[in-house]
């Protein structure tokens, strides 16, 4: 039985013993061809799937964070549905990721038994929020990345990772829409919310960079058709930013200045942060291993 929220999945009680992300979820690639595509390495296939589900775990846990943070119930209830959104995405992915590499691996074992070292999300993801207006203004950028790739993965020669993409879109389409308009809302708003806005935006937009630096992985797949070289994306994200940020009345920030190294979550680097999200997410999935709910 498939369910629309959280909490009618979590409360469902039935023979699936997987804990990790609740039980009641009904399988939306059931019929997908899972054959890997010709001429493509199993090992590149593996390492993209896990970036791609990586993203979406790592920022669906830092969504969580602001239930009962956020400014309106209404935000609650979306930001939930938002994180769930991407936490089944994840599942799929890192299927998939199990499914490419062949070393018996389920979505549990990826999620809740790898090192930081071998987390491959990028770092926007792992990112703490500020205020509310960070929050928006990450996901703003996460999303108007994520809805470019996985628009173009729609027609992957892998089914699964096309099939994964087709449902995707639609979810990551209300998912930048949602978050498009608070970042208009409260830069077009009162002084208090549109320094805030304006902060937020400078603050995240440059740190952005990273979504369009290409691991070798995704080269390879993107010439194969398989996946998608993140380079490619940037002039779209930079036309839909830029034409959100004019009707928040807000100016698009220059990009990083060169200088310090910056982490590059596609090959194992990551900030502080990630494994404090780490401690708290595979915590009890460590001390309990093999257990069910």
């Amino acid at each position: 039985m498939a369910f629309d929220d959280a909490y009618g999945a979590l409360t469902d009680h039935d023979d699936d013993a997987r804990w990790a992300y609740g039980t009641g979820f009904a399988d939306p690639l059931a019929g997908v061809d899972t054959a890997l595509p010709d001429g493509v390495d199993p090992g590149d296939l593996a390492a993209y799937c896990l970036m791609l589900g990586d993203d979406g775990l790592i920022m669906s846990h830092r969504l969580q964070e602001w239930l009962t943070r956020s400014p309106e119930l209404e935000d609650e209830l979306a930001l939930a549905n938002i994180g769930l959104d991407l936490l089944g995405q994840a599942r799929l992915l890192l299927t998939r990721a199990g499914q490419a590499e062949g070393r018996g691996r389920d979505e549990d074992t990826l999620a809740f038994q790898r090192p930081a070292a071998e987390f491959r999300n990028v770092c926007l993801a792992e990112r703490a929020d500020e205020d509310f207006a960070h929050l928006v203004a990450r996901l703003l950028v996460f999303s108007t990345w994520r809805l470019a790739a996985f628009d173009r993965l729609t027609g992957s020669r892998d089914p699964m990772l096309a099939a994964i993409a087709a449902k995707g879109v639609k979810e990551i389409t209300y998912h930048r829409d949602y978050a498009a308009q608070w970042v208009v809302r409260l830069g077009d708003g009162t002084e208090l919310s549109r320094a805030r806005m304006a902060a937020a935006v400078a603050a995240i937009v440059p740190a952005a960079g990273e979504l369009f630096r290409p691991a070798a992985a995704e080269i390879r797949l993107a010439e194969a058709g398989v996946g998608v070289d993140p380079a490619a994306l940037r002039a779209e994200f930079d036309a839909v930013l830029a034409q959100v940020l004019e009707a928040a009345t807000l100016d698009v920030p220059a990009p990083a200045a060169g200088g310090a190294a910056v982490p590059f979550g596609r090959d194992g680097e990551h900030t502080g942060a990630l494994a404090e999200i780490l401690a708290e997410m595979q915590g009890l999935a460590r001390s309990t291993p093999g257990g069910a709910w």
